[in-house]
């Protein structure tokens, strides 16, 4: 075993929701460093799977998270401490701002897990997401050489408040209906206009079971798409796509087997035995429900009626790049919206929207300065720019795109046929806004790190808090 000597944590850090440490105050106990970026994809399941092996080793380890930001809102400890929540952390956490520990660590790639001995000494490193199972194996062994000592689970500053909603995601509206992604409660929720919670699906435990509205499990949903009698849900956290038929509250499994990874290339058959990767995003069109796949950075489509997914465009490289089909490149497509064939595409790491002529599948940037340019300019297309957009919806009576513009806290338009990116103009700043709705009068908000959904009618101005309630 080659163990290496390594440096201290960087002492400008800042501590986003435990009581500082040292790594030398930490020996006695091997140390899992993990280097992320909670906006990433890749990180949120690198997460996801730390936090399934410490549920099994309770005590078994120190994990510190570092999150390095790659957007300037994230360089905000609160705005940072809130997005690494949403994928359900609850260990400590530090904000890197200034990169000084991964260059301290010389860090290349999120995500990377650095393994350090009970001497604290450098074992091995693990860089991206690697082959299954390689992590569990590499902390098994990294604990298998160490003395167990007990150690209490450390206790969590600023918790979230208690509210009805916890880190809400997607929305989705009807005439009579809104339907809201409770991620962090996962759980899904058919309330009136009024915020009245009619029904729940979903135990509201991280599980993945199909079944009645008490029977069925969700884990982290995000995206919502209405069609019908027919309510679809991208269930992030089980790497699938569900639905649930509204008249009987049953809930099935439409594609993904629960485990993350890329489709096999080509018509897939049977998707409900396929591995997805990070589902974000749906629209539904023409029969097909299309689907943005935050962690392949593609763009799929699955058949309604032939029950089958295809890979519809994007080359799985993370890049803002147009074209045809496959050659495009997307960076982390989020969230879609979908008409007269043409598919919007809300491209999160590249603080940009897309445009996918269904028919003949090209892709055309429409807003976007490539993958590491963002900010929060008005104006004309090739000028304009967004800050790591997490929803969109179209207008149904207007060519308008509505974009929540996460990282500048902003309900942003862009005019459709060539127009401009504007600002709408709100009385406040929103809070991590990453679900849209528009209908019954109104764009409806989930202002996700509020745990909150808001209610904006376009001709008064007004923009009203939405009482969740049951």
């Amino acid at each position: 075993m080659n163990v290496q000597p390594v440096p201290d944590l960087p002492e400008f850090a800042t501590w986003l929701n435990a009581t500082p440490s040292t790594l030398t105050e930490l020996r006695g106990r091997p140390v899992a460093l993990v280097f992320v970026n909670a906006a990433s994809a890749w990180c949120a399941q690198r997460l996801a799977e730390l936090g399934q092996w410490q549920s099994r080793h309770p005590g078994r380890a120190h994990v510190l998270v570092l999150q390095v930001p790659r957007f300037d809102a994230e360089r905000d400890p609160a705005a940072s401490l809130k997005l690494l929540r949403r994928q359900g952390l609850a260990g400590p956490a530090l904000l890197d701002a200034d990169w000084d520990g991964w260059r301290r660590f010389g860090i290349t790639a999120w995500p990377t897990v650095v393994l350090l001995d009970d001497k604290g000494r450098e074992r091995q490193r693990l860089v991206g997401l690697g082959a299954p199972g390689e992590l569990e194996r590499a902390l098994n062994a990294a604990c298998a050489d160490a003395a167990p000592v007990p150690m209490a689970p450390p206790r969590e500053l600023h918790p979230e408040p208690r509210h009805a909603l916890r880190f809400p995601m997607g929305l989705a509206v009807n005439t009579e209906r809104l339907y809201v992604a409770d991620a962090g409660h996962h759980r899904i929720l058919e309330c009136t206009h009024g915020g009245r919670v009619l029904r729940q699906f979903g135990l509201g435990t991280a599980d993945f079971m199909d079944g009645g509205p008490a029977e069925a499990a969700f884990h982290r949903p995000q995206a919502l798409a209405l069609e019908r009698e027919s309510l679809y849900v991208a269930d992030t956290g089980n790497h699938a796509v569900r639905r649930i038929n509204l008249l009987t509250g049953q809930v099935d499994t439409l594609c993904g087997n629960g485990r993350p990874g890329a489709p096999s290339e080509g018509l897939v058959q049977e998707p409900r035995r396929a591995s997805l990767d990070h589902p974000l995003g749906l629209a539904v069109a023409d029969n097909q429900l299309h689907i943005a796949m935050g962690g392949d950075n593609r763009i799929w489509s699955y058949h309604l009626g032939q029950r089958s997914l295809s890979w519809r465009a994007g080359s799985g490289a993370i890049d803002e790049r147009d074209g045809g089909g496959h050659l495009a490149a997307f960076a982390q497509p989020t969230a879609l919206a979908v008409v007269q064939q043409v598919l919007y595409v809300a491209d999160a790491l590249g603080s940009s929207v897309r445009a996918l002529q269904l028919r003949g599948d090209l892709v055309q940037t429409l807003v976007g300065q490539g993958v590491w340019r963002f900010g929060a300019d008005d104006g004309p297309r090739a000028t304009a720019s967004l800050q790591f957009p997490q929803a969109i919806a179209l207008s149904p009576e207007a060519p308008l795109l509505w974009i929540a513009d996460s990282g500048n806290g902003r309900l942003r338009t862009l005019r459709l046929g060539g127009g401009d990116l504007s600002t709408v103009a709100l009385p406040r700043p929103l809070h991590g806004p990453a679900g849209l709705a528009v209908g019954a009068g109104a764009v409806w908000i989930a202002e996700t790190d509020a745990h909150a959904v808001l209610r904006y009618d376009p001709d008064s101005g007004v923009l009203s808090d939405v009482p969740i309630s049951e």
